[in-house]
C-alpha cells in the first residue's frame, strides 16, 4: 500500500535549518529559530539586501479548479527541486495553510506525494504563529471599536454601520451572524455582529502586501472601521490602536524559512483568501526570496483568471514585482470533467469530453500570453490511468498555441520528475522576454475596471449591478478611492459567476452583489456572486480523521 502524504513526511530526511540557510547565504545570526528544522530571517537581514540582484520569477496557476484535483501546489514545490535538480539556485515561496480547510474539506496544504514542504505537521498546524498574531490584530481592533463606543462614542460611530468584523482561525458557521454586547450596560451595545475565518481579515491582506513595519502600520491605520452618521468614515488611526496592532505583528513579518523534501529552501509567509482577497503569499518573502535566488517559484490561488490575475494587478502593481514566465498546471481528469464528465468516471478514457474540456485550459493560456503578457509553459500532473491518446490528442489541440505542454511525474518521483518542466521554463525564460502588462491601468474608472476583468478575462458580455450597489462605487469614486484596484470574489470553480458552467462559458453577465472598501490593502473588493467569508465544516470533516497515537505520532493529516 503506498505511503500517504504525511508518512512520506513523516520519513522525511530534513536538514537544520542553519544548513538550509547556508544555501542561500544567511548568516546564522541572522535567523530566528523555531526549533531545528524552521526559522524566521531577521527584518534587518532583509533591509540588507536591497542592493543585491534579483532573480527571475516564475508564477505557477491552473486551470479553473474541480473537484478531481489539480496540484498546483504540489507542482510549486516540485518545480522548485526540479530547477535545484538540473543545477540552478532555486527557491519556493508558498502561502501558509489555514486551519479552517486543514480540519474541514482539505486536510492538509503542503503539496503531496514526493513535492512537498516539511516539517509537514507544523506548517499546517500552528506553524510559527504568524496566523494567531494577525487574528490578535484583528480582535484588538474589533475591541476598541466597541471600547470607544462604550466609553461616550466620542467619534459618534453608527452602531449600524460597523464594517469590521472579528476572526477565528477555524471554519464555525454559527459565528458568522451574531449579537454582541448583551448583559446589560456593563457588557456595552447591543449590535449585530460576525466572524470571519483569519485569511479573510483585511490585516492578512495588508500584512501580505506591507513591504515594511512603517509601512505595515500605515496601512493598519488607513483601514476603514465604520462609518458615522453623516457617512463619515472612522479610521483604526481615530481609534489609536494601530501602533498597538503593529507590536503585535513585528515577529509575525519576518519571512519564515523551511525546506522541501529534497531540503530545498522554501519561504512561506501569509495567506490571504483568493476571492475576497490577493491569495499569495507576501511580498517580503517574495522579494527577499528574489535577493537570494536567481529563480523563484512562487504560486497565487484559484486558476488563471483569479489568482494570476489579482497577483497581476494587485500584487504586482503594488510591489513592482514582475513574473519572468507562467506554468498553467493542468490534469487530463479535470479537464475531462470540464468536458462535462461525472467524478466517477473521470480515470476512464475520454476523448470527446477531453476535447471539449481543453476549452478552459485554452483559455488561461490566451489570457496569460495575451492580457498579462507573460510567456507560459503548461504542466500536465500525470496521473497512472492517463492514456496516451489522451497525452496525444491534448498536446496536438495545444500545438497551434506554441505553448510548451510537458508531462511532469513530480508527485511520484520528486524533483526529478518536473525537470523537463524545468527546463522548458528556463528555456522560455532565456529566449521569450516578457511584455508584462496589467488587464487596466489605474485611472480607469472602478466600474470599468471590473468590467475589463470580465470582459477580457472572463468572457463576459458586460457587468451589471443594482442602484444601490452602482451608488456604492461612484461614492468610492469620489472619495478618493477609483485608482485603487479591484478585487473580484467570485466563484473559483467557472469562468462565470456560476460554479456548474464548466469549460470555457462565454457571453454572461457578471453581477456585482456588493461592494466593500479596504482602504490598508488599497484595493475594492467586488462581491459577485456568494462569498463565504466565514467557512462552515462538511458533514464528515477532515478532523474526524486527524489524531495522535499512543506513540505521539499525528495520523490523518493528509
Amino acid at each position: 500500500m503506498p505511503l500517504s502524504d504525511i508518512e512520506i513526511a513523516q520519513a522525511a530526511k530534513m536538514q537544520r535549518i542553519t544548513s538550509v540557510a547556508a544555501k542561500l547565504g544567511i548568516p546564522e545570526d541572522h535567523l530566528i529559530p523555531y526549533g531545528h528544522y524552521k526559522a524566521k530571517i531577521s527584518l534587518e537581514y532583509v533591509d540588507s539586501l536591497a542592493e543585491h540582484r534579483e532573480g527571475k520569477l516564475i508564477l505557477v496557476t491552473a486551470i479553473s479548479p474541480t473537484p478531481a484535483g489539480e496540484g498546483k501546489t504540489t507542482t510549486t514545490v516540485g518545480l522548485g527541486d526540479a530547477l535545484n535538480k538540473i543545477g540552478k539556485k532555486a527557491v519556493i515561496c508558498l502561502r501558509e495553510p489555514s486551519l479552517g480547510p486543514v480540519f474541514g474539506m482539505k486536510g492538509g496544504a503542503a503539496g503531496g506525494g514526493y513535492a512537498q514542504v516539511v516539517p509537514m505537521e507544523d506548517i499546517n498546524l500552528h506553524f510559527t504563529g504568524d496566523f494567531n498574531a494577525i487574528g490578535l490584530a484583528n480582535n484588538l481592533l474589533a475591541a476598541a471599536i466597541d471600547n470607544h463606543i462604550h466609553h461616550g462614542n466620542a467619534l459618534n460611530i453608527d452602531v449600524r454601520r460597523i464594517a469590521w468584523k472579528r476572526v477565528m482561525d477555524m471554519n464555525d458557521r454559527a459565528l458568522r451572524d451574531i449579537t454582541v454586547g448583551l448583559g446589560g450596560p456593563g457588557n456595552g451595545y447591543p449590535r449585530q455582529d460576525g466572524f470571519d475565518i483569519v485569511v479573510a481579515s483585511e490585516v492578512m491582506a495588508i500584512f501580505c502586501l506591507a513591504t515594511s513595519l512603517k509601512d505595515l502600520k500605515t496601512r493598519l491605520g488607513n483601514i476603514v472601521v465604520a462609518y458615522t452618521r453623516d457617512l463619515k468614515p472612522v479610521l483604526a488611526r481615530d481609534l489609536k490602536v494601530h501602533g498597538a496592532m503593529t507590536v503585535l505583528l513585528k515577529d509575525a513579518l519576518q519571512p519564515n524559512l523551511v525546506q522541501t523534501l529534497e531540503n530545498s529552501p522554501a519561504f512561506i509567509h501569509g495567506g490571504p483568501f483568493a476571492n475576497i482577497a490577493h491569495g499569495c503569499n507576501s511580498v517580503i518573502a517574495t522579494k527577499t526570496a528574489l535577493k537570494l535566488a536567481d529563480y523563484v517559484v512562487t504560486e497565487a490561488g484559484f486558476g488563471a483568471d483569479l489568482g494570476a490575475e489579482k497577483f497581476v494587478d494587485i500584487k504586482c502593481r503594488k510591489s513592482g514585482l514582475r513574473p519572468a514566465a507562467v506554468v498553467i498546471v493542468a490534469t487530463v481528469r479535470a479537464l475531462k470533467y470540464h468536458g462535462g464528465v461525472d467524478l466517477k468516471e473521470l480515470n476512464k478514457e475520454n476523448l470527446a469530453a477531453l476535447e471539449k474540456g481543453i476549452a478552459n485550459l485554452e483559455r488561461h493560456v490566451n489570457n496569460v500570453r495575451n492580457h498579462y503578457g507573460l510567456p507560459c509553459v503548461v504542466s500536465i500532473n500525470n496521473f497512472t490511468f492517463d492514456t496516451s491518446a489522451e497525452i496525444d490528442l491534448l498536446k496536438r489541440k495545444m500545438a497551434h498555441h506554441l505553448v510548451p505542454v510537458i508531462l511532469a511525474k513530480h508527485w511520484a518521483e520528486g524533483g526529478a520528475g518536473a525537470a523537463d518542466v524545468a527546463r522548458a521554463v528556463v528555456d522560455l525564460i532565456d529566449k521569450v522576454p516578457a511584455n508584462f502588462k496589467f488587464v487596466y491601468d489605474d485611472a480607469t474608472p472602478l466600474w470599468d475596471k471590473v468590467k475589463a476583468v470580465a470582459t477580457k478575462i472572463y468572457g463576459a458580455a458586460d457587468v451589471t449591478g443594482d442602484s444601490k450597489v452602482r451608488a456604492q462605487i461612484r461614492k468610492l469614486q469620489e472619495d478618493g478611492y477609483g485608482h485603487y484596484p479591484v478585487c473580484i470574489a467570485k466563484t473559483q470553480y467557472s469562468f462565470s459567476t456560476d460554479p456548474q458552467l464548466r469549460a470555457a462559458p462565454s457571453g454572461h453577465m457578471i453581477n456585482i452583489r456588493e461592494v466593500r472598501l479596504s482602504a490598508g490593502a488599497e484595493f475594492v473588493v467586488m462581491v459577485c456572486g456568494d462569498v463565504m467569508t466565514m467557512p462552515g465544516l462538511p458533514k464528515v470533516p477532515s478532523a474526524q480523521k486527524i489524531d495522535l497515537t499512543e506513540e505521539g505520532t499525528v495520523v490523518g493529516l493528509f
